[in-house]
């Protein structure tokens, strides 16, 4: 069964996300992790906005990218350029894909400009993730 993997800064928010959608977009297809070169905790605003699409990521932890050294994914999908960028290197085969999607954690204003912020990404990701499993688990 194929792995993947996908990495962000601090596994909180866009990660979180994209692990939720690939799963649910996969199924049983693959295994699905998330993590980030440093934990942060689930955002509850990603956990918020995931509900509302029907998707339950409340039992989702934040794990750091060392718990995973001795996996080995198919596919490693960074989520943001830091993560692209200071992710240690760990020995891999794996196929490697980014996307640098905004971090909704760091919008601004009133708690539904935020909420909406929120929903923008999720929607990215949700395309994106929808995309990636049509054309690599087709």
């Amino acid at each position: 069964m194929k792995k993947v993997l996908v990495l962000c800064t601090g596994n909180s928010c866009r990660s979180q996300i994209a692990e939720g959608y690939l799963k649910h977009f996969v199924g049983n297809n693959a295994e699905v992790y998330s993590a980030g070169i440093e934990t942060h905790g689930v955002n509850p605003k990603a956990i918020a906005i995931m509900q509302e699409d029907g998707i339950d990521i409340s039992n989702h932890t934040s794990n750091n990218i060392d718990e995973y050294s001795s996996l080995e994914f198919d596919y490693v999908i960074t989520v943001c350029d830091n993560a692209k960028e200071n992710c240690p290197y760990f020995p891999s085969q794996a196929e490697r894909f980014h996307y640098n999607f905004p971090d909704p954690a760091r919008a601004e204003g009133t708690l539904e400009e935020v909420m909406n912020e929120f929903r923008v990404v999720r929607g990215m990701i949700k395309e994106y993730s929808s995309n990636f499993v049509q054309t690599h688990f087709a």
